[in-house]
């Protein structure tokens, strides 16, 4: 299975790519839905499963408030160290290599949430992997985008990608050399519940609807929410 997802994730970060290279046009609905995707995931299987796995140590508020580190830890590295805003242009091959390099740095802990998910069982690591496979979607787009607005080249932004697209690939590799116990699992899920959540609603919601009509992107991005909900119902997880 873990070879599947890995094989899954590494071709949703290179589509993504060449949709930001060839196919601009209908960007904003994808990252909308994917952006309800996530946040779908983080509230109906990431959080609860969260919840059981370390509730008999933890009490729930504990949890959660783990939940919301991992938004705040998000929120600082993405407006220190990931460079997704539009600063300034005066070093464009520096903050280009930079901002690649970040995103396939949290690409490779993309990779490490979906290895420790499936440690929890096969239903959880499923839905992990549905929300990493939204989210390396737009890190490949992301990825593209980062190097082509600093005035790259074509070329380096390819590279770029396909080291996106292997991050989150060694990150899954990563974690068939140790396991954790199931209560600090239920704290690491909560932690990266609390990264999907800021990735859902600060990077990728505000990027679907710029520069483009609000009425689609908001429907997208309830129709990725209410999908996430039907799934992990109907599957029983």
């Amino acid at each position: 299975m873990l070879i599947i997802i890995s094989i899954a994730v590494f071709l949703a970060t290179l589509v993504g790519g060449f949709f930001a290279l060839h196919l601009k046009d209908r960007l904003h609905l994808i990252l909308g839905f994917s952006a309800g995707a996530i946040i779908g995931v983080a509230f109906f299987e990431i959080i609860p499963e969260a919840l059981e796995l370390a509730g008999e140590v933890f009490e729930a508020t504990t949890i959660l408030a783990i939940t919301v580190l991992g938004f705040c830890i998000y929120l600082v590295l993405d407006r220190t160290i990931l460079l997704h805003g539009h600063g300034e242009q005066d070093d464009h091959a520096h903050r280009a290599s930079a901002g690649a390099a970040s995103i396939s740095l949290h690409s490779f802990l993309d990779g490490i949430a979906i290895g420790l998910a499936f440690q929890v069982s096969y239903a959880v690591g499923g839905a992990v992997a549905l929300a990493v496979l939204a989210h390396d979607f737009s890190d490949g787009i992301n990825t593209v985008n980062m190097i082509l607005r600093h005035k790259g080249e074509r070329s380096k932004a390819m590279h770029w990608l396909f080291a996106d697209a292997f991050a989150p690939v060694l990150g899954i590799i990563a974690t068939l050399f140790f396991t954790v116990p199931e209560y600090l699992l239920g704290l690491l899920l909560a932690l990266f519940a609390g990264f999907f959540l800021y990735i859902g609603a600060s990077d990728l919601i505000p990027e679907s609807y710029h520069a483009h009509p609000v009425r689609w992107t908001t429907l997208t991005t309830i129709a990725g929410i209410v999908v996430m909900y039907a799934i992990i119902n109907l599957a029983g997880v």
